[in-house]
């Protein structure tokens, strides 16, 4: 184009850009202006004209709003939040204090039931939280439920899903850090002080403990139970129970140890972890031929007097013995080990 063309076109393309800009901000401001107003009372809080927050939305003291995000009308946000530039909170959802939902983030969705998340919580960039499960046998209509606890890290491009139905509920407590790209489905029960690496996968109805450790790139199998202080090495594919306390790697994931690393870290004592260890050994690489079957060997280590005087010794016990149960998907091999 020449440059005398482009002179030309110049001013009509900024008086354009200027029109639209004035109609859009005219049009934020008649149909929002009443919630625009109320995000700026006592001037510590801040809703950028460009935002779409309905008027039934319900706001806290000092909510921060960025340019192009949108507030649905059943939402509410508690005190002192921050939602980044072209955020979206919709459905029937309840944000606590101090949260900090980033850019691109989703959070809630039209859907029956309820997202409710607790103070002090981060997501990520472009992470959907809230999200309708990916379970067939979600029939529309029905309610369903995301509970999240506080103090939580949910970092870019995670995906939690809700429950596939009213009678359940996906739940997370306190203090996890989800790392990038993890996905947590439907009906999860993820407990506390967890820490998912990058691309962790959990297939439905899957059940963490407290004070677990993923690597990177490990999926667990739908209705699998990952215990305590259990480490899941990377790429690793869990298909069956995790017990408490102990180190699992593979395809499919076999035990490894205990998690030694993790017990020390978490304030384990030495005299706790060697007697973990001596269990460990008694029940799963005992070597000799009268060594009985591996219910004989649970029992044996649950009467030994100094082994039984030590509590995370039969709360490991009672951890490989509950994966038994009806219902449950026995523990992760050992390898070499056969269970008969």
């Amino acid at each position: 184009m020449a440059a005398s063309s482009r002179a030309l076109l110049s001013p009509l393309i900024s008086r354009c850009v200027s029109s639209l800009s004035i109609r859009h901000l005219i049009t934020s401001r008649l149909l929002y202006g009443d919630a625009l107003e109320e995000g700026r009372k006592g001037g510590s809080g801040c809703i950028h004209p460009s935002a779409v927050v309905h008027p039934d939305a319900v706001l806290g003291e000092g909510v921060s709003v960025g340019p192009f995000c949108t507030i649905g009308a059943a939402v509410r946000i508690g005190n002192a939040c921050e939602l980044h530039p072209g955020s979206h909170i919709m459905g029937d959802t309840k944000l606590g204090d101090q949260c900090v939902i980033l850019t691109g983030a989703i959070v809630g969705a039209d859907l029956p039931g309820q997202t409710v998340i607790g103070s002090n919580n981060v997501i990520g960039h472009y992470a959907v939280v809230g999200a309708k499960c990916q379970d067939l046998k979600y029939k529309p209509g029905d309610e369903c439920f995301l509970h999240i606890g506080d103090n939580n890290d949910i970092r870019e491009y995670s995906s939690i899903h809700r429950s596939s139905k009213s009678s359940e509920k996906t739940a997370i407590g306190d203090n996890n850090l989800i790392m990038g790209a993890c996905h947590i489905a439907h009906d999860c029960r993820v407990g506390d002080n967890n820490i998912f690496a990058n691309n962790t996968l959990l297939a439905g109805h899957v059940v963490v403990e407290d004070y677990t450790h993923t690597a990177g790139a490990t999926v667990v199998h739908q209705f699998c139970h990952i215990g305590s202080y259990s480490f899941l090495g990377g790429g690793s594919v869990i298909a069956q129970d995790v017990p408490k306390y102990m180190m699992v790697s593979g395809d499919r994931a076999e035990l490894r140890g205990l998690n030694l690393e993790g017990l020390r870290r978490n304030g384990f004592s030495s005299m706790e972890i060697r007697r973990m260890r001596r269990a460990y050994q008694q029940i799963f690489m005992r070597d000799d031929t009268n060594s009985g079957s591996f219910i004989d060997r649970l029992a044996e280590t649950e009467q030994e007097k100094e082994l039984a005087e030590c509590s995370s010794v039969s709360s490991m016990v009672q951890s490989i013995r509950d994966s038994f149960e009806e219902g449950r998907r026995g523990i992760c091999k050992f390898r070499n080990w056969n269970c008969s």
